[in-house]
């Protein structure tokens, strides 16, 4: 029968979109299986479902109007097909209950609804759409050592869909997100764009998350807020003393002077010539020294008998 659809909305075949939204919100909460254990209501729930299914999808409902429900389920007539095209045939998904949480939105439909006794004073009610944001998406951004020692800017192109001004249709657009990099931040700071992913009916759009992750340097290792620079020394600079030239990552040149015996675990601190520190880009960390002594490989026995005079130790 041409109306059924329309018959079970209880509209006629004239009705608008809006006109079928709300039928369809005045109808399907006064029939939903919790709130009404009358006879037949369960089958009358379904076939709402459906019925909203078809007649709030315009091409659904142009083939619909037209060739009738047969037509929709099977296919147009063979008279009336252009060599052979056709869309798909239309087949119901059977669960009337994700209709209606689509319609109305959240994990609880019933949720803005006025607690009453009747259902049937459920009709009028327009309760508001629950939009679910989606998860976020995490993404990680590779960055130097040399942007995180003197702050800079990152442009990141990213194509996500968008809602139309039609409030129906979605298209692809570009975007592009600009990061201000600040100077001194670490490895795992997270840099939160709100609400910048795929746009959806009935869904907040996600956040994009970038998070911070250091690139390997060829001269320094980052220690919290200090730099580690290593160097590797003879065993007489290591006895008698030496300087070090260390280019720093804001193009400078530290000659620094090493007066002590360097023993395998001696470190020349250096104050103030590290990292910035986030909090306070004008303070810094230091700069730590450490120093890789290269022992030749053999002495002759004249060279250790120099040694043994020199540091005061003869073997027996």
């Amino acid at each position: 029968m041409i109306n059924g659809y329309y018959d079970t909305l209880e509209i006629n075949r004239n009705a608008t979109d809006a006109e079928i939204k709300q039928a369809y919100r005045r109808l399907a909460p006064k029939f939903h299986p919790s709130r009404n254990s009358q006879p037949g209501s369960v089958e009358r729930f379904a076939q709402l479902g459906e019925a909203y299914d078809v007649l709030s999808d315009a091409r659904k409902k142009a083939i619909y109007d037209h060739f009738g429900e047969e037509g929709l389920k099977d296919g147009a007539p063979a008279e009336f097909c252009t060599d052979g095209a056709w869309t798909p045939k239309y087949a119901y998904h059977g669960n009337p209950e994700q209709t209606f949480r689509q319609f109305f939105g959240g994990d609880n439909p019933f949720a803005d609804f006025l607690t009453i006794e009747s259902p049937l004073q459920l009709c009028g009610l327009h309760p508001e759409v629950v939009k679910v944001q989606d998860s976020p998406i995490e993404r990680d951004i590779f960055l130097s050592l040399d942007d995180l020692y003197l702050g800079c800017i990152k442009k990141i192109q990213l194509s996500r869909m968008v809602i139309n001004e039609d409030g129906q249709s979605s298209e692809i657009q570009e975007k592009i997100l600009t990061i201000e990099v600040k100077r001194g931040w670490k490895e795992g700071t997270r840099i939160i764009f709100p609400k910048e992913g795929d746009q959806g009916l009935n869904r907040v759009p996600a956040d994009i998350v970038f998070t911070v992750r250091q690139k390997s340097h060829p001269l320094f290792v980052r220690r919290n807020n200090d730099l580690i620079y290593k160097t590797q020394i003879s065993l007489m600079m290591a006895l008698t003393g030496f300087s070090v030239n260390v280019p720093t990552l804001d193009g400078r040149l530290l000659n620094i002077p090493i007066n002590d015996i360097v023993h395998p675990t001696y470190e020349k601190v250096v104050a103030g010539e590290g990292m910035p520190l986030p909090q306070d880009p004008s303070q810094r960390g230091n700069l730590v020294l450490t120093f890789d002594t290269q022992f030749p490989k053999m002495l002759s026995a004249e060279r250790r008998h120099l040694i043994q005079k020199v540091l005061g130790t003869t073997h027996d």
